[in-house]
């Protein structure tokens, strides 16, 4: 089978590897969509641990596809069902696992993270992820496309992040960062009644798209902040700060625009070396703001995504801006790096 194989740091190639075997209890899964994250960057960029030449890795966890073919363990999935798959699972033994947080477990795994992912044109579904219910069966038939299930994943870490906060009606909100992650946080605090949804970014061509996707935003493209959000608010601050961005400034200029009683996700993590930021902590105290972090999805968040989109509660179809054919994988990460695009997604 076709699969882009990564090697170590800006080392990849498109190269012919044999299909997976699946035992017993596993599902073969032939690959329809499979969607480009800002983590993939960052492992093409930086390398992933272990990953060589002698080691070499299939990226992609951002996946959907077709049933190929089940094991004779297999219980309620089939060859032909369209599925999404859920990238993580854990050890389902430890507190996190039993508490829902798979996706927490210290013994995490992840499709084209530490295992082989959706870069191919089939990947091996593990008993574990069988088991769990990493596969979600999807109705293509009613209007959820491959390429939507694909960003049912970072979608379902937005989630994650919107949870944290507990975006009510009439809450201001502010989201630092106008990429797709930040525009699936302006849907969903729209989705909650925030009175308000301002979307920041120094990319002016990312928030005119923000803008154009949705007039009810906000969008500011300029230098000055905190000049901005307070005459968005009177001068009182948001109720919510978003930081959707890997950005150390973000994270400590969003305590200075929050209201009295806000709250913070910091959901872009930072690159290693610059995480270490400074903050006034009577921000904190003498406003009483609420921080929190959020990170991957759990499988619940996952299928409430999943409800969100196929009852059309949100559109998805906004964020599925490019699609390329495995074989156009310089194209795409190019794309994907220069931010000219929302969610650029390979298609089979």
């Amino acid at each position: 089978m076709k699969a882009l194989q990564f090697y170590g740091k800006n080392d990849y190639a498109l190269t012919e590897v044999k299909k997976p075997e699946i035992g017993p209890g596993e599902i073969l899964l032939k690959v329809k969509a499979a969607a480009i994250c800002g983590s993939d960057l960052r492992m093409i960029q930086n390398g992933y641990r272990d990953v060589s030449r002698e080691n070499p890795r299939i990226y992609g966890h951002e996946i959907s596809g077709i049933i190929e073919s089940v094991g004779n363990q297999v219980k309620g999935y089939h060859p032909g069902m369209a599925v999404a798959v859920a990238p993580n699972m854990g050890c389902g033994r430890c507190d996190a696992c039993v508490s829902g947080n798979t996706h927490l477990c210290r013994e995490y795994r992840a499709f084209g993270i530490n295992m082989d992912g959706g870069f191919a044109e089939y990947v091996a579904i593990p008993q574990e992820a069988v088991l769990q219910g990493n596969v979600v069966e999807i109705d293509v038939d009613g209007g959820m496309t491959f390429e939507k299930a694909a960003v049912l994943e970072p979608l379902s870490c937005v989630y994650n992040g919107f949870e944290q906060v507990g975006i009510k009606p009439c809450d201001t909100v502010l989201i630092i960062g106008a990429g797709p992650i930040g525009l699936m946080h302006g849907m969903l605090a729209r989705m909650a009644g925030a009175a308000k949804v301002m979307i920041t970014d120094l990319n002016e061509n990312r928030t005119a798209l923000c803008k154009k996707i949705d007039p009810f935003f906000i969008t500011y493209a300029g230098n000055d902040l905190k000049e901005f959000v307070m005459e968005q608010t009177h001068g009182e601050g948001v109720s919510v700060c978003i930081t959707a961005c890997p950005s150390p400034r973000a994270q400590a200029q969003a305590l200075e625009l929050l209201a009295v009683n806000g709250r913070v996700n910091f959901f872009g993590g930072l690159p290693a070396g610059c995480s270490q930021v400074t903050i006034d902590t009577n921000l904190i105290h003498y406003k009483q703001l609420i921080l929190t972090g959020s990170c991957r999805a759990s499988l619940t968040q996952y299928r409430k995504c999943m409800k969100l989109v196929t009852e059309g509660i949100l559109d998805l179809d906004p964020v599925v801006s490019a699609t390329y054919p495995l074989e156009q994988y310089e194209e795409a990460f190019l794309a994907a790096k220069e931010g000219k695009n929302l969610k650029n997604i390979f298609v089979f």
